[in-house]
């Protein structure tokens, strides 16, 4: 259970931080309402928030929150912006998450 529950709050971190930066992208590079960049940015604070509620030590969460974000941002690209990853996108994402379950979920014996 802890292991979906740690999995719910990256992925909401993920969509916090992606569709955050996305509004503030469209305000500064498409000419967007003032309000996406505001709301882009009020967005982006409540990821720097959903991240703190992880378990894990700071730095091992921002590793994971790395390797992880490269799968959504992918996935957001493919869905949002009709961007369609190649063979090498989606095995450079597989890597980036087994890399993401090493660093997080290997069992550790403490010293």
């Amino acid at each position: 259970m802890a292991i979906l529950k740690s999995f719910f709050i990256f992925l909401l971190a993920g969509l916090c931080e992606i569709g955050g930066g996305y509004l503030i992208w469209l305000w500064l590079k498409e000419d967007k309402p003032l309000w996406y960049g505001i709301s882009g940015a009020v967005i982006l604070a409540f990821y720097g928030i959903v991240a703190t509620w992880q378990t894990a030590a700071f730095g091992r969460v921002y590793a994971t929150y790395g390797g992880l974000f490269i799968a959504l941002s992918l996935i957001w690209a493919w869905k949002v912006d009709g961007f369609k990853p190649d063979r090498y996108d989606i095995i450079g994402a597989l890597v980036a998450l087994l890399g993401v379950c090493i660093i997080l979920y290997a069992p550790r014996t403490t010293s």
